[in-house]
């Protein structure tokens, strides 16, 4: 008689690919690599099929491995989720905190609250993916994602967790150099501009005054960067006007590093979200993780739990 599919293989097929590789899984599961190995392969075995390809340096999924994890992936998170249910609202958090981020703002916003919320639930592993891709939570097996701007239209699910400025900023150096002393967005437009390519329309820019004008104006790049912090850099050396969140600019601001521009004119808010997959129930642990931060981010610092 055949062995019958052990669906708790699934999910340790699932670990494997999350991880990348035996070694890591094994010690994620508390397993021996030979024991999870061994599982592995009766279930590659019971499919017919390879999941995964093994080198001496890497693991990775074969095509098959590909389509298994991409269709059981939703299906182990809302078995995840019943559990949840059944655990009730007020479960302590406990498992893999799986969280994303962009690289500049996981460095300087998320990495100091995560490291005051593990105190809080020291039985929390968290897994922070510091990138400025934007993964694919439900195929990734990402809990809570920290995205900044806008959000794009989509399946997932948001919570917002504050809001902000945006401003337009040269260095005392650039402007000295130029002669540049802009009186109306329009000034802008000749100038040498450092755009972050990130955003959606970042050569595209409507500025509003006071008095109910709109201003839109269409600037040239002298330098693309693909980090805030890269921009800040360039600006601070003089490489051009470049408009910044005003989290990742007020420090040179007050510096003087920088000078804001067309102080009285505003560029439109961004606003700052946690996103995470929809489901029926959201899993305690992110319920917990976006109060918590939402809390941080207005300037309340819980203290340890202990």
């Amino acid at each position: 008689m055949s062995d019958p599919l052990n669906l708790n293989r699934i999910e340790l097929f699932a670990a494997v690919a999350e991880a990348g590789g035996f070694t890591a899984a094994a010690e994620r599961l508390g397993m021996t690599k030979a024991g999870l190995s061994q599982q592995i392969a009766r279930l590659e075995a019971q499919l017919g099929t390879a999941l995964f390809v093994r080198t001496t340096r890497r693991v990775t999924l074969t095509e098959a491995g590909e389509t298994l994890l991409r269709d059981t992936a939703p299906l182990i998170q809302s078995l995840h989720d019943s559990v949840a249910r059944l655990n009730g609202d007020v479960a302590v958090p406990t498992g893999t905190l799986r969280i994303t981020a962009p690289a500049d703002h996981a460095a300087s916003l998320l990495a100091p609250a995560l490291a005051a919320f593990g105190d809080l639930y020291p039985d929390l592993q968290i897994d922070l993916l510091a990138t400025d891709e934007v993964l694919d939570l439900v195929r990734e097996r990402v809990d809570v994602a920290i995205r900044m701007g806008w959000l794009r239209d989509s399946s997932l699910r948001a919570t917002q967790l504050g809001r902000f400025e945006q401003f337009a900023v040269a260095s005392p150096d650039y402007l000295a150099r130029t002669g540049l002393a802009p009186q109306h967005p329009r000034d802008l437009v000749g100038e040498r501009w450092v755009v972050l390519s990130l955003l959606a329309a970042p050569l595209t820019w409507t500025f509003v005054h006071p008095d109910g004008e709109n201003c839109t104006i269409r600037v040239q790049p002298a330098i693309r960067t693909s980090t805030p912090t890269t921009a800040l850099v360039l600006a601070q050396h003089g490489a051009g006007v470049a408009v910044l969140d005003e989290g990742t600019v007020t420090p040179s601001l007050k510096e003087g590093r920088l000078v804001r521009l067309l102080p009285e004119w505003t560029l439109p808010a961004g606003g700052m979200y946690a996103v995470y997959p929809d489901s029926r129930h959201v899993p305690a642990k992110v319920r917990v993780f976006i109060a918590f931060f939402r809390d941080w981010l207005a300037g309340k610092r819980p203290g340890r739990a202990w």
